[in-house]
């Protein structure tokens, strides 16, 4: 789902660390084919593991999982070409420094903050998919579904190892371990296919209707989970990287490319990682559901485990565990240091490798609590909830700051460290549609693109009326 190696590294990797706060010059931008590799590699990870099972405990039907993905998918394709890839090449700097014109130093560290916190969730829950496939050796009992606590001494003894194991990696071997994630990237893919290939074996499936037949018409959900439906899948998947198209997380990386058009190598991303890749591991889970220790769960009026580990290993052996420690290790990884850096703009003169092992505490920490694992669904709804909205604002300053009448890049201009209008824009959108969400029980990615709409009007209008006073 997220990219495995940061975009600070791939960055670092395409200039050598220079161009943060000035535009890119036209001697380092790169053709189409440096951003095919990288998204093609990097949305084939641990979260897929995950992902895949839990559309299959939603009770999703054939046609609503492969129509719906096919369209999201191809709608957040869209979102990277149409927005993140053409506002990168006309102003080719970085979200954060793009973020710092507009609304100002300090609010760019209140976004980094909570960018940071995320990440260390995201980090917590892939520490427990690695676990899930260390912990099979030693007869760990895999979390639950519905567990929200550690369910025993192997279990909190395995995170906390594997969580300090990656801790002490990102903070102080980055470098050697962004590049291995690299060359782990295709070995992961291939891991997808086959795993999705051998569980059509042990499905018996023999023409596309019986894979159709897989899903059917879809049934109800496990306990405790919701039902999801066509529009589910297809607004969740467009949204799932939410934060890095419509919310412009991806300004620097496009920042380097030579055409707008290098946004539609997206492509690769979505359709090996986020359709490939979740389908095959739905897969794994289908032949798990048939085991008779899944349907004496499911008997019993309880949701079967979702433990990627056993998931893979029962497909294709150790190939299986070892292609999910290292999905998990690559994606944990390099999401710990950037949620490191994101801390560091609190404490600047505190070093990187410090700031990356509270990354990682934080992170281990999460990951003891398998929740974050098994309602990866939700917690990535949210992500993209919070941190599209930041995007709006730069989205809705480039296309219509002349036809509005606004200043472009005010806190630059009006050398302010904090404007106004961001902050109520943000936290207004946020705050209405979060409420509205939670007092009707309402999808969360079903109110994303109308809060990250609100954002961006408001912006405007708010924008318009401080800067006339000011004026």
């Amino acid at each position: 789902m997220l990219q495995n190696v940061s975009e600070e590294e791939y960055i670092e990797e395409l200039a050598g660390g220079e161009y943060e706060r000035e535009p890119v010059p036209a001697s380092k931008w790169k053709g189409w084919g440096s951003f095919l590799g990288m998204y093609a590699g990097e949305h084939a990870a641990g979260t897929e593991f995950v992902i895949g099972p839990l559309f299959l405990t939603t009770g999703v039907s054939a046609f609503d999982l492969i129509v719906g993905l096919l369209l999201g998918n191809l709608l957040a394709v869209l979102s990277w070409r149409f927005l993140t890839a053409e506002i990168a090449v006309k102003n080719r700097l970085t979200l954060y420094f793009q973020l710092e014109k507009i609304s100002g130093a300090t609010l760019v560290k209140f976004y980094n903050v909570a960018n940071g916190v995320l990440f260390c969730f995201l980090a917590g829950s892939m520490i427990t998919v690695s676990a899930t496939a260390v912990g099979i050796p030693f007869g760990m009992e895999m979390p639950q579904l519905t567990d929200t606590l550690p369910n025993g001494p192997t279990y909190i003894i395995i995170v906390l190892v594997v969580g300090a194991v990656i801790a002490l990696i990102a903070s102080r071997g980055y470098e050697t371990v962004s590049k291995a994630a690299n060359w782990m990237s295709p070995v992961i893919v291939l891991a997808f296919l086959a795993a999705g290939i051998v569980a059509l074996n042990q499905l018996g499936v023999g023409s596309f209707q019986d894979f159709w037949n897989i899903w059917g018409e879809g049934s109800e959900p496990f306990p405790g989970q919701i039902k999801y439906t066509f529009w589910h899948v297809m607004i969740w998947s467009w949204f799932a990287n939410a934060a890095m198209h419509v919310g412009m997380s991806d300004l620097s990386v496009f920042r380097f490319a030579k055409k707008a058009s290098a946004g539609w190598m997206t492509a690769a991303g979505m359709y090996v990682g986020h359709y490939m890749a979740w389908i095959a591991a739905a897969l794994l889970y289908a032949v798990f559901l048939q085991s008779p220790e899944a349907q004496a769960t499911l008997a019993g009026g309880q949701a079967p485990e979702v433990a990627p580990g056993p998931l893979a290993y029962n497909a294709i052996g150790w190939f299986g565990i070892i292609a999910v420690l290292l999905a998990g290790w690559t994606t944990a990884n390099p999401t710990i240091y950037r949620a490191g850096l994101a801390f560091q703009t609190l404490m600047p003169k505190v070093s990187t490798f410090w700031v990356t092992i509270l990354a990682g505490t934080i992170a281990t920490i999460a990951g003891l609590f398998p929740a974050f694992a098994m309602k990866l669904l939700g917690f990535v709804a949210f992500y993209g909830f919070v941190l599209a909205p930041f995007g709006a604002v730069i989205v809705f300053e480039h296309f219509f700051h002349d036809r509005f009448g606004i200043r472009k890049n005010y806190a630059e201009f009006a050398g302010i460290s904090f404007n106004p209008a961001v902050l109520w824009a943000w936290a207004v959108s946020f705050g209405l549609f979060y409420f509205l969400s939670w007092q009707f029980d309402i999808f969360l990615s079903f109110v994303t693109l109308p809060a990250w709409l609100l954002c961006g009007v408001l912006f405007l209008v708010l924008s318009k009326r401080w800067q006339r006073e000011k004026a």
